[in-house]
């Protein structure tokens, strides 16, 4: 596929942006408060935070360099902030209030104008007018002055040469001593009417779009909490992506915690997702909607390892934790235990919440569920759990060949983890319907170069294991069209289509099967040989009508076409489902017709003029397979799965 590695525009196209627009803010704090900023209106953000400690701080910051979008879509650098004021309303709760000591403060970082680096502090409530939690606060950068008390305390600004400032948001409880607070403490800000005036408001910003392209994208909520989601889906649709997004809901960001035994641990109380969070999703979940897109929520099993519960992690047999290379590292949940994979399921359920609140098709990921491998090849589930519910034999490395027992062993940790995730699929699925989504597309995430590690040849018993196989599937079911559009420069769109009627793509992809089950798929293949002879199928989803229109009487006509409507659109039927037919002349059933092949039904009299024909029947579709070839694979003893069987419908009349 032809690419660019772009490193900067050239002659793309530019625009303009307000600086301080409300999509280019971000946050940042320290572990383990959460913050998260979303934007309420074209010249309004907010900020949702929950607050675990005393000297807990989160900054709403602006950066000079646009260090997160794409180098066709940044906006200019400009340090110079002399030549622009910045007005905005604040209003807040649960935060420090505007004139209290350690009220929020503007933080401005660069260099004076001799070039020395250089922070100001400014205090916000010098320059608002107002109530301490509801002011408007206005803000001149060539007449800025830092400091507590004007004019005592001043320290005037040099905004010439500034990297970035950020605005500092804390508990009403806020001091510099680290110390837990008596019970997390949630908050917000809003800054509406937000105005940059002067010669310097204006940035340029890349304004380039990328022809949609067949990539889809993945991202991950760890990487972009910071963000706003208007910021974040911008880049996407600009850059040519389309249709789903595979969104990470991550390991480190999403979850509340409660205090115990002097650490903050994961906690379900007022729910699974903190304010931050959920603000966030809800959020992304939305704009996502307006812009067509559809989102997949992964979801895996990795935690951040300080606030995971000590009998939810995997361990080895020694009882070490499992623990990834990330620093600070974050650990495995156990398949085998109920809290561990309850608490995922209320997790699983709470975004699919969000997804269907926002009117989005409910679609699920389970992201890279396994058991966990020591960097020396340890296996990982050997907690207290898993060995209550397969007891494991030991083995010092899950690599090289293995003792029946402890091929036993890896099967039994397979069978548990597809199990768990089974009951994971579960819940979701239940989750959307009792929404009233009805059905939820599932999906499951594996990495193979580790799962099919060539020097461990049976560790894919224990993570990949035959549980994950859909012997139950029936079919995939695609209606496809071939339509031509023409967008004008203005966005106007003038569509053809090439075809009067849809043309179905089908996968009857029966996974895992006996040898036996196996044999018979090849010999049908063979008969047909390959896409050069058709046969029938059911449609699972559409294979009946009722009272379908077939034509009104002139009083010679005797022949009719089977037809099912769809709207406005008729489907001609040619492979009616024998012994199925019936027909109503005038809405009198008669039993006076034949059905002659390719889905034509004889009177044996004329209507009379103007008498309404109609039938109801049972239909196949023809179809042929769509390749000339079938891949079908030996899964284990006596059985073979074929995960892949394309047809595609055959058009007879």
């Amino acid at each position: 596929m032809a690419h660019w590695l772009c490193s900067g525009r050239t002659v793309q196209v530019e625009g303009l942006v307000s600086r301080f627009d409300p999509r280019f803010w971000t946050v940042d704090f320290p572990r383990p408060m959460m913050a998260s900023v979303v934007t309420v209106g074209p010249d309004a953000l907010r900020v949702d935070a929950v607050f675990y400690k005393a000297d807990d701080l989160a900054g709403v910051i602006w950066e000079a360099v646009d260090r997160f979008d794409h180098p066709l879509l940044k906006y200019e650098t400009s340090r110079d902030f002399r030549d622009c004021r910045l007005r905005f309303r604040w209003r807040s709760s649960g935060v420090m209030a505007l004139d209290a000591i350690n009220g929020p403060t503007l933080t401005i970082e660069g260099r004076d104008a001799a070039g020395r680096a250089r922070s100001w502090y400014v205090r916000l409530w010098n320059y608002a007018v107002g109530t301490p939690e509801d002011a408007v606060v206005s803000l001149d950068f060539a007449a800025m002055v830092g400091g507590y008390e004007l004019p005592e305390d001043a320290d005037p600004v040099w905004a010439g040469d500034i990297d970035r400032m950020f605005v500092s948001v804390v508990p009403p409880e806020y001091s510099e001593v680290d110390a837990p607070l008596a019970a997390p403490r949630e908050g917000w800000v809003e800054w509406t009417d937000l105005v940059c005036e002067g010669p310097g408001s204006v940035l340029a910003i890349g304004d380039a779009v990328v022809p949609e392209h067949g990539v889809r994208i993945a991202g991950g909520y760890d990487d972009s909490y910071n963000l706003t989601p208007a910021r974040l889906l911008r880049n996407a649709l600009h850059l040519g992506y389309r249709e789903s997004i595979t969104h990470y809901v991550g390991m480190s960001h999403y979850f509340r915690l409660e205090g115990a035994g002097g650490g903050l641990y994961v906690s379900a109380v007022g729910g699974v997702l903190n304010v931050a969070c959920a603000a966030w999703h809800r959020d992304f979940a939305a704009r996502a909607k307006a812009l067509g897109f559809d989102v997949i929520w992964s979801l895996s099993y990795e935690l951040f390892d300080a606030h995971c519960w000590n009998d939810w992690k995997q361990r080895a047999a020694d009882g070490a934790p499992a623990l990834t290379g990330w620093e600070p590292p974050s650990t495995l949940l156990s398949p085998a235990h109920g809290g561990a994979m309850g608490y995922l399921q209320a997790v699983a359920r709470a975004f699919m919440g969000i997804a269907v609140a926002a009117g989005l098709a409910p679609k699920f990921q389970v992201g890279e569920p396994w058991w966990w491998v020591m960097p020396d090849g340890r296996p990982c589930f050997y907690d207290a759990s898993a060995v209550a519910a397969f007891a494991p034999v030991e083995m010092a490395s899950i690599r090289r060949s293995k003792t029946p027992a402890q091929i036993a062993t890896l099967d039994a940790a397979g069978v548990c983890l597809a199990a768990s995730t089974a009951a994971l699929v579960a819940a979701v699925k239940g989750a959307a319907l009792s929404l009233g989504a009805g059905g939820c597309v599932s999906h499951l995430l594996t990495y193979l170069p580790t799962v099919l590690e060539a020097k461990a040849p049976e560790a894919k018993r224990a993570n990949m294991p035959l549980g994950w196989a859909s012997p139950g599937r029936e079919a995939e079911v695609a209606p496809g069209f071939s339509t031509a559009i023409l967008t004008s420069a203005g966005g106007r769109e003038a569509r053809n289509a090439a075809w009067a009627e849809a043309r179905t793509s089908y996968d009857v992809g029966p996974g895992l099967r006996s040898e036996a089950d196996i044999a018979v798929l090849l010999a049908f293949f063979r008969a047909r040989m390959g896409a050069a002879r058709g046969f029938r199928l059911r449609d699972p989803f559409d294979f009946d009508a009722v009272g379908e229109v077939l034509g009104v009487g002139d009083g010679v006509l005797r022949r009719f076409a089977l037809v099912k409507s769809y709207g406005a659109m008729e489907r001609r039927i040619t492979r009616p489902v024998a012994g199925s037919v019936s027909v109503a002349a005038g809405g009198v059933g008669t039993l006076a017709f034949s059905v002659e092949a390719g889905g034509w039904v004889v009177l044996d009299a004329a209507p009379a003029l103007g008498v309404t024909v109609t039938a109801g029947f049972a239909f196949d579709v023809p179809v042929r397979f769509a390749e000339d070839r079938l891949s079908v694979a030996r899964a284990t003893f006596l059985a073979g799965v074929a995960a892949s069987v394309p047809l595609v419908e055959v058009r007879e009349a």
